[in-house]
């Protein structure tokens, strides 16, 4: 078993990601080829352009590491489904969007594996909190 040095979480627009902030000033303190990093990065979220990607790197003493990419936030979900730019800024009093339960089933069942739950009930729970935080109803 290696020797863990460092666990490093970051949220990259995928396919985006550069040696410049903040992907660099985090990255090479640990020692990693930041430039090869990059690469892997953005071949591994070509699929997801549009999206920013949370990922957790966890980094070895031996200078290798490893990616663990997570599904993209819930908030920019709900963005795209209901097509909008950005959520309100007074979600009780101004609703900017709508999405339907199917389309809320869908993003509860894309984000389950991040999620604290395996039903999916309580993940669309969960899921339609955010979007009532965002201003977005639910049909």
């Amino acid at each position: 078993m290696k020797k863990i040095k460092a666990i490093v979480k970051l949220q990259i627009p995928a396919a985006k990601a550069t040696p410049a902030p903040p992907v660099g000033p985090a990255l090479a303190p640990q020692g990693i080829n930041i430039a090869e990093f990059c690469k892997k990065f953005n071949d591994l979220t070509k699929d997801k352009i549009g999206f920013t990607v949370p990922i957790e790197i966890t980094i070895y003493e031996d200078r290798t590491y490893d990616l663990k990419m997570k599904q993209p936030p819930a908030s920019e979900l709900l963005k795209k489904a209901a097509g909008i730019e950005k959520g309100s800024g007074e979600p009780n009093k101004k609703k900017v969007g709508k999405i339907s339960q199917e389309q809320l089933r869908k993003i509860a069942e894309q984000k389950l594996v991040d999620l604290n739950t395996e039903d999916i009930g309580a993940a669309m729970k969960i899921i339609k909190g955010t979007a009532k935080n965002m201003g977005i109803e639910v049909e």
